[in-house]
């Protein structure tokens, strides 16, 4: 790949954003200097359990989210 690095949704943690448009995943990265770490990421759109994802930047994590 060029552009980008390839990482598998491991786990589904939370719907946000205004209208649940949002989805906060823990993946799993698959290639490049940070392979095997598990990180937060917030997708847009439909993901499932198992699907690669291509992430443009991989040193940057998702903070967690918390229920006022």
């Amino acid at each position: 790949m060029d552009r980008g690095t390839a990482a598998e949704v491991v786990e589904i943690i939370q719907r946000t954003g205004v209208y649940g448009e949002i989805v906060q995943v823990l993946c799993k990265i698959l290639e490049g200097p940070e392979q095997g770490r598990v990180k937060r990421r917030n997708i847009k759109g439909s993901v499932k359990k198992g699907d690669i994802i291509v992430l443009l930047s991989t040193e940057r994590e998702a903070k967690e989210i918390k229920a006022r």
